[in-house]
């Protein structure tokens, strides 16, 4: 009786994989309304504001990704939005102007800006596509704009089954 080796082609292809859910920053997120220093629910009172910000436990927010939001529709000066920046900044591991989509976008947005690119120089690169954490689409475009110029040749999905994006043209 013959006996076959069975080989996983997949391993020994040369393919790297890239899974942006290891990038997902595990830090809790936190929306930071404004809604609640509005005088009569409308307008944002200078020294009311100041006095808020000078009297608030800011460290409350210690190692937290904060989104920074007005879910009223008021007057709101961009002054107030930066005032808040300067007392998070300090405790804040990340904050960012919009809701939790905005800050999650931000957050995979930093974490890939750190991937080391000559990793993947002429590789066979396939970012991975299915995740336990919701990876916005932002981040899957952004590491193909970044990889693009480095890879051999850029793919989707599972190295068992790929979706070819880009193939580096032969010289």
């Amino acid at each position: 009786m013959e006996t076959y080796e069975i080989v996983n082609r997949v391993a020994t292809s040369g393919i790297v994989s890239l899974d942006l859910e290891e990038l997902y920053h595990p830090g809790e997120r936190v929306i930071f309304d404004i809604k609640d220093q509005l005088f009569q629910g409308l307008i944002l009172r200078e020294k009311d504001f100041r006095e808020f910000l000078k009297n608030h436990d800011w460290s409350q927010y210690t190692g937290k990704n904060i989104g920074i939001i007005c879910s009223e529709d008021a007057i709101v000066p961009t002054w107030a939005y930066m005032l808040l920046a300067v007392q998070l900044q300090p405790f804040a591991n990340s904050v960012v102007f919009g809701d939790l989509n905005a800050l999650e976008e931000k957050l995979f947005n930093d974490a890939i800006a750190k991937i080391d690119l000559k990793e993947f120089e002429d590789k066979r690169v396939v970012v991975k596509g299915c995740s336990k954490v919701s990876v916005p689409v932002s981040a899957y475009v952004e590491v193909a704009r970044l990889l693009k110029p480095v890879v051999k040749s850029l793919m989707f999905g599972e190295p068992c089954s790929t979706v070819p994006l880009y193939k580096k043209p032969r010289p």
